[in-house]
């Protein structure tokens, strides 16, 4: 049987009809930019957050950096930030010219709220909260740091649609949240595709003026800005996925409760959940000391990993102008030697589930 680290045409023949129906749909309006899909998912996908304003974009990417940029944060200005996230997160505050703080994550692998305030100085503008993985960070401390410091926090919420911490959802909590829709999470369209929350009604105005040429009206242009507007074909296409996200999310949490119960081999340690947080599973990352061995093992039995991520950006070619040395951030560079997330998507059978269980429980 071979079994890879992700499906994504799984994902699509659970719902293809209302995926086939909706993409016929948009096809035959003749309207394919900022029309009523957008409208109409920018308006749903803020419910579904609890935010008041949701603005379509191109990108995640594109959502982190547009973030700062409106939030008027540059050269000279610092961000802090996890140092184990995906580079993406880190290319939102250098993109415009800040430059990223890191800090360890703790045992959860967000952002460790106990060392924040030691790295911010005179030039610290704002935290970057990254949820990684799809578990909620720790978002009290973070909130309260924030607002003691006079700091913007900025959330990069591009693997948690859903996930919540005291009951409120993930990108509702800072100035913005930012969404990727890229087609391999929760909540994932056919092609790129993101999106900016906020309840600020200032901050979505200069978004939607910023997303589509700098320009409120067309030819009369405010700013100079950029063309980063999430399409219609994709705007409706997430339209359908987004109502079922509750059906999407269960299952998720059955396949990752099923893993955490029968998962069992020392030579691997599994995630935990902290306490108020809740996780919607975007991967399911283990940890082991014997990581290429148990890559290596699982190849051969044709079941598929990927490590998230095997580089931390502090070590990456692209930010070695930092300054940055191996070292200096021992907790996120043993997370990048040691993880491992094992496969995970919606529609994953009992008899493919099994399978990956029963060879992680031999490897020896």
């Amino acid at each position: 049987m071979k079994i890879m680290p992700n499906r994504l045409d799984k994902g699509f023949y659970l719902y293809q009809d209302e995926f086939e129906q909706k993409a016929l749909k948009v096809l035959r309006s003749g309207w394919y930019v900022l029309g009523n899909e957008v409208s109409s998912f920018e308006e749903e996908f803020a419910a579904y957050t609890g935010g008041k304003y949701c603005v379509g974009l191109a990108s995640g990417l594109d959502a982190l950096w547009i973030a700062f940029r409106v939030l008027g944060i540059g050269s000279g200005d610092e961000v802090i930030v996890q140092g184990n996230t995906y580079i993406a997160s880190v290319m939102g505050v250098t993109i415009n010219g800040a430059t990223p703080v890191f800090v360890e994550p703790d045992e959860f692998f967000n952002i460790d709220t106990s060392k924040i305030e030691e790295k911010i100085t005179e030039r610290t503008k704002a935290i970057l909260v990254v949820h990684l993985y799809g578990q909620a960070s720790n978002m009290k401390p973070i909130m309260d740091i924030a607002e003691k410091y006079g700091l913007r926090v900025v959330e990069d919420c591009a693997q948690s649609h859903g996930a919540c911490f005291g009951g409120q959802m993930t990108g509702t909590f800072g100035d913005i949240g930012c969404f990727s829709f890229y087609p391999s999470k929760n909540l994932g369209a056919f092609g790129d595709g993101g999106a900016i929350v906020t309840n600020d009604a200032g901050i979505a105005d200069d978004v939607r003026v910023f997303r589509n040429y700098g320009s409120e009206k067309r030819y009369y242009n405010k700013v100079v800005g950029t063309n980063s507007r999430l399409d219609e074909m994709q705007a409706g296409l997430l339209r359908v996925r987004l109502s079922h996200m509750a059906e999407l999310e269960k299952d998720k949490r059955n396949l990752c409760k099923r893993y955490l119960a029968e998962l069992k081999n020392d030579n691997i340690v599994l995630p935990t959940i902290r306490e108020g947080a809740t996780h919607i599973w975007h991967q399911f990352v283990i940890k082991s000391e014997r990581r290429q061995e148990l890559i290596d093992y699982l190849n051969e039995r044709e079941i598929g990993t990927i490590i998230h991520y095997p580089i931390p950006p502090h070590l990456s070619e692209a930010y070695q102008y930092l300054g940055i040395e191996r070292g200096s951030l021992p907790i996120t560079e043993r997370y990048a030697e040691t993880v491992l997330s094992i496969p995970l998507y919606n529609g994953m059978t009992d008899e493919e589930q099994t399978y990956v269980i029963d060879a992680i429980n031999k490897f020896e």
